[in-house]
């Protein structure tokens, strides 16, 4: 039996974001079903201590084409209002205590583990 040991889908395209001490990842790749996808990794240079060396930590976020032009329109009201303080018509003040989950009931500890 053959088994597939890659661990990430074929990149179609790939821009590199050097940002300081950061550098994104945006990279287009497509679903089984040939829908194309995005996602965004930031990774960033750290050192760990109990580990005596520097790794690079990566964070990773899957944006779904369905989701392109709503994800674009929130993107460019934050930086207006990071930018210039004005609100679009359309901003929303979320109140981070209305999401009611405990992450550590979504992920085991050895999940947690590999982020």
């Amino acid at each position: 039996m053959d088994v597939d040991n890659t661990k990430d889908k074929e990149i179609l395209y790939s821009q590199v974001v050097k940002a300081g001490k950061r550098t994104y990842f945006l990279d287009v790749k497509e679903t089984k079903n040939g829908e194309k996808y995005i996602t965004i990794t930031e990774s960033r240079k750290i050192f760990r201590q109990e580990e005596g060396k520097f790794v690079f930590e990566k964070n990773k976020m899957f944006l779904y084409k369905e989701d392109f032009t709503k994800f674009i329109e929130g993107l460019e009201n934050v930086i207006r209002f990071a930018e210039t303080g004005e609100m679009t018509e359309d901003s929303q003040i979320i109140d981070d205590s209305d999401f009611s989950f405990d992450i550590d009931s979504i992920f085991d500890e050895s999940e947690l583990k590999n982020i």
